[in-house]
């Protein structure tokens, strides 16, 4: 089994860890949690482990479907063998309601059906608040090219029909979510994670929020919400 060995990257909820072999990292979840672009953090006590198990879930279904993700293997309750990506700084951002910035910019009602689901792109970027921005930016500043860009999309909105349909089985909304991509050996293919920390789930009678939102709007039970969205898709947690 690959082991761990230089620390390359401590981001606000995972470390990233080179291995023996050039193609492939190891990524530690851990308990942090961050808002305000990591002004705010706080310990979660199974934050790590729970993320973990719901993004190797969720991968391995997008995988089923024919998604090419960066997952390889689960190591460990907090660890998961990933692709070596050269990462786009680029976030892709679909969503199927109104909610978050989206409300606060275009002053929508939150909850407002958004038919087609609409896709954004954000810069990366803590410092400036992950800025909005448009394909022209990102292909005349080189984040990425046309091809790349049109690729990210389309991949994005076939993430969002597999996983409405996952989340629908468990009597779940999928709000939105954010994505991040990378290229290994020229191809295009999704990276970083999918979990409640990256995305927006609420119940689907009583609109219930069981995501990251628990944590931004000091709501509680962040951690417990997350595990009754991983029960009801199926997540195994033990």
């Amino acid at each position: 089994m690959m082991q761990r060995q230089q620390l390359l990257y401590k981001g606000k909820a995972k470390s990233v860890y080179d291995t023996e072999d050039n193609d492939f990292l190891i990524l530690h979840f851990r308990d942090d949690t961050s808002a305000l672009d990591g002004k705010r953090i706080e310990q979660l006590a199974r934050k790590g482990v729970v993320n973990n198990r719901f993004n190797a879930f969720i991968m391995q279904k997008l995988d089923e479907a024919g998604i090419e993700t960066h997952f390889e293997k689960q190591l460990s309750s907090d660890e998961v063998l990933v692709k070596r990506l050269e990462m786009i700084p680029v976030e892709c951002v679909v969503r199927n309601f109104a909610a978050g910035s989206i409300v606060r910019r275009l002053g929508l009602e939150e909850g407002q059906p958004l038919t087609p689901p609409t896709f954004e792109l954000f810069y990366k970027d803590d410092a400036l608040g992950d800025p909005m921005v448009n394909e022209s930016l990102a292909i005349t500043l080189d984040w990425a090219t046309q091809e790349q860009l049109d690729t990210m999309k389309a991949i994005s909105l076939q993430v969002n029909d597999v996983l409405k349909a996952l989340f629908d089985k468990g009597d779940l909304i999928l709000v939105d979510f954010k994505l991040e991509f990378g290229v290994f050996h020229n191809r295009i293919v999704l990276g970083d994670e999918f979990s409640p920390d990256g995305c927006r789930i609420w119940d689907k009678a009583t609109k219930k929020k069981l995501d990251k939102d628990r944590f931004r709007q000091s709501l509680g039970d962040v951690i417990e919400g997350y595990e009754e969205v991983a029960a009801r898709i199926g997540v195994p947690l033990d």
